[in-house]
């Protein structure tokens, strides 16, 4: 799948767009790496966006016990 950018869109905010969460972020940036320096993006930009596994990334150590 992909994404085309909207002026302004940062990594955090497409991964919690994309996913729900924002801890999938490295994922979406390890999967464009040709633009891993950018921080702020330009429209226009149309990235990768992998498929990722919520059950397998989930880590459950740094939520409070009421959550896990």
């Amino acid at each position: 799948m992909s994404y085309t950018t909207k002026q302004g869109d940062m990594w955090d905010s497409m991964a919690k767009s994309l996913y729900g969460s924002e801890k999938y972020t490295e994922q979406l940036m390890q999967a464009n790496t040709s633009n891993i320096s950018t921080v702020v993006f330009p429209a226009g930009v149309v990235l990768t966006v992998p498929e990722v596994n919520a059950g397998a990334n989930t880590n459950t150590s740094s939520l409070p016990p009421w959550r896990t």
